[in-house]
């Protein structure tokens, strides 16, 4: 889920900030089993809101961890007018398109439901990689329901220090887990500061591990 980790350094605009970090991982529990009648596509969780959202475009700059190349990365975001039914929930459909010098590398749909509880649940990505304009591959690409994927905790209803939970259940493609580690933080960035902050650490056995923040949009002083 490369696009969403990347999006939340850059969305500050919607106060969704990353940064980089090395631990292990934390231990959660397996997925349960989902109701359908229980979730709905309208995410409103103020954490990771995707209800009413307009299309976005992020721009910044990354290096190549093995080559060492700098380049610079755009991404548009786009929370389609349209549901997609995944694994029998009816789900929000976030579009990124990846950009790397100008160049489309990496298309995603997203998917995304919230528990009547108010927390997110993420059932999953389509990918398509493009090398030289030319599709070459669906690198990381899963949906729950199939095999044995199952969708996970993306943004939990009440969030406390302290909480495990896996954003993702594809035994060998995406293992992604969570681990808050702060609440109501304050956080300041280029865009501004911002408080009511959540700070979580995500981890994965099959990659690297990152920092990420999730924040609410109220700037400090408004």
């Amino acid at each position: 889920m490369r696009e969403i980790v990347f999006l939340a350094i850059v969305t500050v605009a919607l106060a969704l900030t990353v940064g980089c970090g090395g631990s292990d991982g934390p231990s959660a529990s397996p997925a349960p089993t989902l109701n359908p009648a229980d979730f709905s596509a309208a995410v409103d969780n103020p954490l990771f809101p995707l209800a009413g959202i307009g299309p976005k475009v992020f721009e910044g700059d990354e290096t190549d961890p093995d080559s060492g190349e700098a380049f610079h990365t755009r991404i548009e975001h786009t929370v389609l007018p349209q549901t997609e039914t995944i694994g029998g929930v009816e789900a929000a459909v976030l579009q990124d398109r990846e950009y790397h010098d100008g160049e489309l590398v990496e298309a995603t749909l997203d998917y995304f439901a919230q528990h009547r509880d108010g927390s997110v649940w993420y059932l999953g990505e389509r990918v398509d990689e493009y090398e030289d304009g030319q599709l070459v591959g669906h690198e990381g690409q899963w949906l729950s329901g199939d095999g044995d994927n199952r969708a996970g905790v993306y943004m939990p209803a009440q969030p406390a220090a302290g909480q495990k939970f896996n954003q993702e259940n594809a035994p060998g493609i995406a293992e992604d887990q969570s681990e808050v580690i702060a609440v109501d933080a304050a956080v300041e960035v280029p865009a501004g500061s911002f408080t009511g902050c959540l700070k979580a650490r995500d981890s994965s056995p099959l990659d690297d591990v990152t920092w990420a923040w999730c924040a609410r949009s109220r700037r400090r002083g408004l």
